[in-house]
C-alpha cells in the first residue's frame, strides 16, 4: 500500500523541498479566555512552545535561519501559523499578517492552525481572498470523534460544528487538513480507527496523526501522575497507526505519521523525544508491512 505524504506532494507540486516556517498571530483561545473555558484542551501546557515574537517578518526571518542548516539550495516555505486559534481575532487585525506572510516570495501557501468554531463569515471571506493570492490551508484539531473523549480532553465544540466548517472550507476551495490525537485516555485501538475513517470519509485534503504527549503543567499531566492515563508504548503506537492509515483514501495527503512536543515540557512517552529513532522505527515497520511512503521525511 502507498500512502501520500506530504514532503513527495510538496516537491511533486513546486519541484523542491518545502519547509514550514511556525508563526504566530498572538491570538489566544476561546478555550482560555473564558469565553468557552479557562483552561483549555487537558493536554495544552498553555505555554506556546511554538509560538513566535516579533513581527511578521521577524518571525519569518528568525524560523529560515532556523531551517537553513538543513535547507537545500532550492526550497520554498510555507507560512504556518501554528500556536493556539490563529482566526481568534478580528479581520482588521489578522489580515496584515497573513497578507505579510503572503508577501514573502519564498512563501508558497499559508497554513492557519485554528478551531472550527472560530471560523465567522468575515473570517471566512478574508480567507478566501487570501487564497486567490496563493493557497491557504486550513487545520482544524478534531482530535476524535467520540462525545465522551471530546468533553474530557475539554475540546468546547461539538462534531457539528466542525462538520460545518469542514463543508464551508470546502465550498470555498480552501484545503482542509485534520488533526487526530491517537492513545487518548480511554480509546480502544478501533475507536482511534473510527475516528480515521470518519475523518477520511469528509473528503478533506491532509491528516496529521499526532501521539499523545504529557506534558508539564497540564491537567493531563495531573491525571497522569496518578495512573489515571495510559500511555502507548512504541510498537502500540504503530500498530494503531498502522491500521489507521489503511482506511485513508489514497488522495488525502498524509502531513504527519507522529508528533514530538518540546523536550523540555515532555514527561512522558519519553521514547517519543528522539524523534529520528520513532520515524526510522515506522518507516521499517511499515517496510516489514508492505506499506511505502511517499517520502520519509514527516
Amino acid at each position: 500500500m502507498y500512502i501520500n505524504t506530504l514532503n513527495e506532494n510538496l516537491k511533486t507540486i513546486y519541484g523542491c523541498k518545502v519547509y514550514k516556517l511556525a508563526l504566530s498571530t498572538g491570538c489566544t483561545c476561546p478555550n482560555r479566555d473564558g469565553t468557552i473555558g479557562n483552561r483549555g484542551c487537558i493536554f495544552c501546557d498553555g505555554a506556546g512552545a511554538f509560538a513566535a515574537k516579533g513581527t511578521i517578518s521577524e518571525q519569518l526571518a528568525e524560523a529560515k535561519e532556523r531551517v537553513s542548516k538543513k535547507a537545500g539550495v532550492e526550497h520554498k516555505y510555507i507560512a504556518y501559523f501554528q500556536s493556539f486559534t490563529n482566526t481568534y481575532g478580528s479581520v482588521d487585525t489578522l489580515r496584515p499578517l497573513f497578507q505579510e506572510a503572503l508577501e514573502d516570495e519564498e512563501v508558497v501557501a499559508l497554513s492557519v492552525a485554528t478551531r472550527p468554531d472560530c471560523l465567522g463569515e468575515d473570517i471566512l471571506l478574508m480567507l478566501a481572498e487570501l487564497n486567490n493570492i496563493k493557497p491557504v490551508w486550513v487545520e482544524l484539531g478534531l482530535q476524535t470523534i467520540f462525545p465522551k473523549t471530546a468533553e474530557y480532553i475539554r475540546r468546547g465544540y461539538s462534531l457539528d460544528i466542525f462538520e460545518n466548517a469542514v463543508k464551508i472550507l470546502r465550498k470555498n476551495d480552501i484545503k482542509v487538513i485534520v488533526h487526530q490525537i491517537l492513545g487518548l485516555p480511554g480509546e480502544t485501538p478501533e475507536m482511534m480507527v473510527e475516528t480515521t475513517k470518519y475523518i477520511g470519509n469528509l473528503k478533506i485534503d491532509g491528516i496529521k496523526l499526532h501521539l499523545l504527549h504529557i506534558l508539564k503543567n497540564t491537567d493531563l499531566a495531573e491525571e497522569w501522575q496518578k495512573d489515571n492515563v495510559k500511555i502507548l508504548t512504541l510498537d502500540e503506537y504503530i500498530n494503531v497507526l498502522e491500521e489507521c492509515i489503511k482506511h485513508l483514501p489514497p488522495q488525502v495527503v498524509i502531513h504527519r505519521l507522529t508528533g514530538d512536543g518540546a523536550k523540555k515540557y515532555l514527561l512522558a512517552p519519553l521514547w517519543s523525544a528522539n524523534k529520528k529513532m520513532v520515524l526510522n522505527t515506522i518507516q521499517k515497520a511499515f517496510a516489514e508491512d508492505d506499506i511505502v511512503q511517499g517520502s520519509s521525511n514527516l
